[in-house]
């Protein structure tokens, strides 16, 4: 209860002490991401923020328009074993809402091609990450029976693709064969991303 109570009751200024907070580790331009994975705060709560499919960040019903205040919630930003999103500072863990994924991948570099593509993305917070085997390319089906990418950006956090750049995604495929099965896959700088199986191609419509 006391928990709910620090983020409930005195929201504002429980907001205004997690953004110093998270200032004060995040620093400024040329230093690199907060360790959030390695730490062990306390949980504290849930504030009442979430982050909608299309990538906005809102709190209290309220869109954050300050973009330069969701990239620096975003680098403490950390998902857990439990599948809850959170932001993480060394003394406190709140816990937020995520629709979908935390990050929109919104563009994509190619460069080789065959066994040496490499496919990178830019996401709509700035990260700019390769697809390899450190950070897979996952496919997952909408409920409209289009393709849902999802990118691997750090930890657990992922980014889905806007539906522009699945079209582009979609036509860099190939087919391989995949433990003896014709299989539609993407190939991303040495790593092997299998989509679905070729028989069941036809369910694209991304």
């Amino acid at each position: 209860m006391a928990a709910e109570e620090k983020h409930g009751g005195n929201s504002t200024d429980s907001l205004v002490a997690l953004i110093a907070r998270a200032r004060d580790i995040s620093g400024g331009e040329g230093r690199g991401l907060p360790p959030v994975e390695r730490w062990e705060p306390p949980f504290c709560g849930d504030i009442d923020m979430e982050i909608k499919a299309d990538g906005q960040w809102f709190y209290m019903g309220t869109p954050i328009g300050r973009v330069p205040l969701v990239r620096l919630f975003s680098t403490v930003l950390r998902r857990d074993e439990d599948g809850k999103t959170y932001l993480v500072t060394p003394v406190e863990k709140v816990g937020i809402r995520v629709v979908d994924a935390p990050f929109l991948a919104v563009e994509m570099t190619v460069e080789g091609e065959g066994a040496t593509q490499r496919l990178t993305f830019r996401t709509n917070l700035g990260d700019v990450v390769t697809a390899d085997a450190d950070h897979p390319l996952r496919f997952a089906t909408a409920e409209d029976g289009g393709l849902k990418p999802y990118l691997l950006v750090r930890g657990r956090l992922e980014a889905l693709a806007t539906r522009a750049l699945t079209q582009d995604i979609a036509a860099l495929g190939e087919v391989l064969e995949i433990d003896g099965v014709e299989t539609f896959c993407l190939r991303s700088a040495g790593a092997i991303f299998p989509v679905m199986p070729l028989s069941e191609l036809d369910r694209l419509s991304a």
